[in-house]
């Protein structure tokens, strides 16, 4: 048996405005309201109401048979409650089912691990707490913000009570094996390693319209027959939410390019669809990885440098994770939540300053005119939230003093 997992990743930032030096201690928020706003509502048009009622389609369809994974952020799921309410709505349908599962991952989609354990943990308890409110369901896989892992990280995450964790199926780490198996880092005993095929997975997710691909048009059959051809027990398909009408526009036949293919593959009778979970429980892992340096899904690299691979980069993540400790001791809800909502990845992947095609990529998902730009914003944000911490202190000493 070959089982498909589909795991999509849905994700909205709270986008930083052009925060000027002007600006700093004018009180202002620091977050483009007017562009989240549009941004989420032109992505819920596009792709996830007509997404979430296509898979609900399938599902009842195919009556059970076919299943699917979310991941879902909590910067995303605060959004969609603000501007949306209807998309939250359309993922609790999908929740009522019992063909959707949900994964654990940091609630502001950051870099915690990287810089503090602590915060990472509270953010993945943040985040199960919120899934298990709207979607009744205890996170039992996790996936790291970006796919980041290493032995380490599993070891952390196993820790936490975990039984599953997604990576990149990486050629540099996995050599001459498939992605197609379930295997397991060195440094833990129980806790399972789900790969993503990138290969498949950006066939759909990035090649899908290109049409200066070998393989395009990318058809049902032409899917299937790659499909059958894999020799090992699962084919993880991991890619963004926004695949579907947002990145593939609705014109490049990516929906009824869906519709059509769960049916077509259930017509062979050695495939199956399970979520990660049901993975976990079905099959015995293959072999053992030793995966000692960071991998991700970013890049020809596969490694973090689409967040850290340049000065500015590393300066901005480095001092918004030095005020950290002050930042929790002022005990202000609002403060703390600003302070995490610019831990969230993307405002370091928006200072990425790669070239030729990885910079492309980069580029189509900035904001900003460019990643200097986007630099000088964030460091005027911070140095404004610096500014209130101190005040705040001030306003705690002048209180135990009265």
């Amino acid at each position: 048996m070959t089982s498909i997992c589909f795991y999509f990743q849905v994700h909205q930032p709270y986008r930083v405005k052009e925060y000027s030096v002007f600006d700093i201690g004018s009180g202002q928020s620091y977050f483009d309201e007017v562009k989240n706003e549009e941004v989420t509502k032109k992505v819920a048009r596009k792709c996830y109401l007509p997404t979430n009622k296509l898979l609900l389609d399938l599902i009842k369809e195919h009556q059970g048979r076919f299943k699917i994974s979310f991941s879902i952020t909590g910067t995303a799921i605060e959004q969609f409650e603000k501007y949306t309410p209807e998309v939250i709505q359309s993922f609790k349908e999908l929740a009522e089912t019992g063909c959707v599962e949900f994964l654990a991952e940091t609630y502001h989609h950051s870099l915690s691990w990287l810089k503090s354990k602590d915060e990472f943990k509270k953010q993945i308890e943040m985040h199960a707490k919120k899934i298990k409110e709207l979607f009744g369901q205890e996170p039992k896989v996790f996936r790291n913000t970006e796919l980041i892992f290493n032995n380490e990280i599993a070891h952390d995450v196993e820790e936490m009570g975990y039984k599953g964790i997604i990576a990149e199926g990486a050629d540099k780490i996995l050599g001459w094996r498939s992605p197609d198996h379930l295997y397991k880092a060195k440094t833990t005993d129980k806790i399972k390693l789900l790969l993503k095929n990138y290969k498949l997975s950006d066939d759909i997710a990035f090649r899908f319209s290109n049409k200066g691909w070998e393989e395009h048009p990318l058809t049902v059959d032409k899917y299937t027959h790659w499909i059958k051809e894999v020799q090992g027990e699962c084919v993880n398909l991991f890619m963004d939410y926004e695949t579907f009408g947002e990145h593939q526009w609705e014109d490049t036949g990516i929906f009824e390019f869906m519709r059509h293919l769960p049916g077509r593959l259930m017509e062979h009778g050695h495939i199956d669809f399970k979520t990660p979970s049901e993975l976990v429980d079905s099959y015995e892992v293959k072999d053992e990885l030793d995966v000692h340096h960071i991998i991700s899904w970013a890049d020809m690299e596969r490694d973090i440098t689409a967040w850290q691979g340049n000065k500015m980069q590393v300066s901005a993540l480095n001092m918004i994770y030095d005020v950290e400790k002050e930042v929790m001791l002022t005990n202000d809800t609002k403060l703390i939540d600003d302070w995490r909502k610019l831990t969230t990845s993307d405002h370091y992947y928006y200072m990425c300053t790669k070239w030729f095609s990885d910079g492309d990529v980069h580029k189509y998902f900035s904001p900003y005119e460019s990643p200097y730009d986007s630099f000088i914003y964030f460091m005027n944000v911070l140095n404004d939230l610096k500014m209130r911490i101190q005040q705040t202190q001030e306003r705690v000493e002048v209180d135990s003093i009265e």
